[in-house]
């Protein structure tokens, strides 16, 4: 058995682990790059008002910003029209012993600590928000989608290879979901990369958020991994009309689409796909 080698240095995003790699009967040590997970706790301020906690989310670092408004807009905590004049600000170090898993998001408006549920969000990496409240909750919060855009059904089949093209940490560590924005040609704008589905995605919300993109109407979302409640969900209130998925549906994510309007596709691999709803946005021929 081959002898351990020194390791290079971790960042946050990845950490270098040794492992033993067994081949048949035979073993060797190597270096293996592990996706990063810490957690990220969220808290929102208003003028003059000491930090409200919001969530604790596991999240791989990177984007964290983007992260903690997306989450706080596809949420329904916060608003497009909330967002000027609004700083996100790390955790107070006299007061947190990891203030970069701490971020305060101010904002120009009181907020209510009302508006928080009581359970509190605590989100895992791999489930998204659980307790969440009714559908009709979340119809409330989305505001009807328009019709367009229609998109190529070889537009679609395209959009997995085209995902991974911008993900360098899932070839680094083989560990990490994407969430990805493209035009209605295929062309891709702009992906994020995270343990969890759902915090890619509102990385993604997030930037359009802080840059004053929203809604994204005229946009298709492709995620990696199956399609969850919270995926359709999210991707209502940011305004996304067509999301695809390289995997399954849940049952509720279906339902979630067809209340929402949103055209959800799933299977998206060996150049066909299934339509669970909103076909009328997908061209064939």
């Amino acid at each position: 058995m081959a002898s351990r080698l020194p390791l290079p240095p971790d960042d946050r995003t990845t950490t270098i682990r040794e492992v033993l790699v067994v081949r048949g009967s035979t073993g060797e040590w190597r270096p293996d790059r592990l996706a990063g997970e810490e957690p990220l706790a969220i808290r929102v301020a208003g003028p003059g008002q000491a930090p409200v906690d919001v969530a604790v989310t596991m999240r791989t670092p990177g984007h964290d910003a983007e992260l903690a408004v997306g989450f706080l807009v596809s949420e329904g905590l916060l608003a497009a029209s909330d967002l000027a004049g609004t700083t996100v600000e790390l955790g107070d170090p006299a007061e947190v012993a990891t203030p970069e898993n701490e971020l305060v998001v101010r904002i120009v408006r009181p907020f209510d600590p009302g508006e928080v549920p009581a359970r509190a969000f605590v989100a895992s990496a791999s489930c998204g928000i659980c307790g969440k409240a009714s559908l009709d909750d979340v119809a409330i919060r989305c505001t009807p989608l328009p019709a367009g855009p229609r998109v190529g059904a070889a537009v679609i089949a395209a959009l997995p290879d085209r995902l991974r093209t911008g993900q360098p940490l899932f070839e680094q560590t083989g560990g990490l979901h994407a969430a990805g924005l493209f035009d209605a040609s295929g062309a891709l704008l702009a992906v994020r990369e995270d343990v969890g589905r759902h915090n890619a995605l509102d990385k993604l919300i997030g930037a359009a958020a802080l840059s004053g993109g929203l809604p994204l109407h005229d946009r298709v979302l492709a995620v990696s991994g199956r399609v969850s409640f919270e995926i359709v969900q999210k991707a209502g209130v940011a305004g996304i009309a067509v999301v695809a998925a390289v995997s399954a549906p849940t049952d509720l994510a279906v339902s979630a689409a067809e209340r929402l309007g949103v055209t959800l596709v799933g299977f998206v691999r060996g150049g066909g796909f299934n339509v669970y709803a909103g076909e009328e946005r997908i061209a064939l021929g």
